[in-house]
């Protein structure tokens, strides 16, 4: 088979086209047969400095296809089933950067079949973040469906980028109403096609003003992309007891915390990354993302707010570099057939 691999940590020079010997689901787990390969900001961290754990590596945690064999403990009525994948790469060499890949089978999840590769490719790292950025409040929810996030308001920073765009999704699709902020009119179009009810330019002359127009009692949750950047604005417009959830420090701006008037707000200041979650929790989180998958809550494309950007297997290099140089809307990664 063709895989994408890495030897050392560097830049995108260091991923490789090779041949590979198919992999063997060993117990617990699949063999998937990768259609197509989502990139998150994640691969491409892990690719230039995180500790290598492997001698050599197929980038990718995220992705869709089809179950072609299972290891043993696993239904083996499960070949055949199109799936989406999470955390394929996480502390693992068998990422979704190749023609097959081998998963622990709770992370290969049923795609509903209305639902396309693009689609399920686009979920993993995104649509889970987004996930816990919106169930860890003091009040809960702690798990999302219709109606869950009732009488909520929650605000999308970075409103057009993919993490922001599955926060949209899923909170709209709860029954939140959702407020995104962006940073000029294109990526407002984007944000409101993803169903935001309101979008907010942070650079305008004074956004907090704006949003409380559009929430009068504060915000409940916020979903934090540049906490550094955007603390000030977050506290200006939460309300007492309200979340901020930040999966993110964009712009790498340190982040100078106002403890009296933190004190005041009994602000909850939630830090995540899936890795740490925890495994009920992500497995919650998929479980929820299914389910929204099968509403049709989560569709990609431009005319959903999520531009595909895609790149052929043998041009992975390409891919990261879109995603390191922040290209608007998902990057993903065509595998040949």
């Amino acid at each position: 088979m063709k895989a994408i691999i890495y030897r050392d940590n560097g830049g995108p020079d260091v991923l490789r086209l090779v041949d590979r010997d198919l992999p063997v689901p060993g117990p617990g787990e699949v063999r998937v047969r990768v259609a197509v390969s989502g990139v998150n900001p994640a691969d491409w961290q892990a690719r230039a400095g995180a500790p290598m754990g492997f001698p050599e590596i197929t980038p990718h945690l995220d992705g869709a296809g089809v179950v072609d064999a299972v290891g043993e403990g696993v239904d083996p009525g499960r070949a055949g089933e199109r799936v989406w994948l999470f955390m394929a790469a996480a502390g693992r060499p068998t990422g979704t950067a190749a023609e097959f890949t081998v998963v622990p089978a709770e992370h290969a999840v049923p795609l509903p079949a209305g639902a396309g590769f693009d689609v399920g490719a686009a979920l993993g790292v995104p649509a889970l973040t987004a996930h816990r950025a919106l169930t860890v409040a003091e009040d809960g929810p702690r798990r999302l469906r219709p109606g869950a996030l009732d009488g909520r308001t929650v605000l999308a920073a970075g409103g057009a980028g993919a993490v922001g765009h599955a926060v949209i999704q899923l909170a709209r699709w709860a029954g939140a109403t959702v407020i995104g902020t962006v940073s000029g009119p294109e990526k407002a179009r984007l944000a409101t096609a993803a169903g935001a009810h309101h979008v907010v330019d942070y650079r305008a002359d004074d956004p907090a003003a704006e949003i409380r127009r559009f929430a009068p009692d504060g915000i409940d949750i916020v979903a934090e992309v540049a906490l550094g950047a955007n603390l000030a604005l977050d506290l200006a417009v939460l309300r007492t007891r309200g979340t901020i959830s930040t999966y993110a420090n964009d712009g790498g701006k340190p982040v100078e915390l106002n403890v009296p008037q933190n004190m005041v707000l009994n602000t909850r200041l939630q830090f995540l990354v899936l890795y740490t979650a925890g495994p009920e929790a992500r497995a919650a989180a998929a479980e929820d993302v299914a389910n929204a998958v099968r509403d049709g809550a989560l569709p990609v494309g431009e005319e959903h707010g999520l531009p595909l950007v895609r790149f052929p297997l043998d041009r992975t290099a390409a891919a990261h570099r879109a995603v390191q140089g922040g290209a608007v809307g998902k990057v993903l990664v065509d595998v040949p057939q």
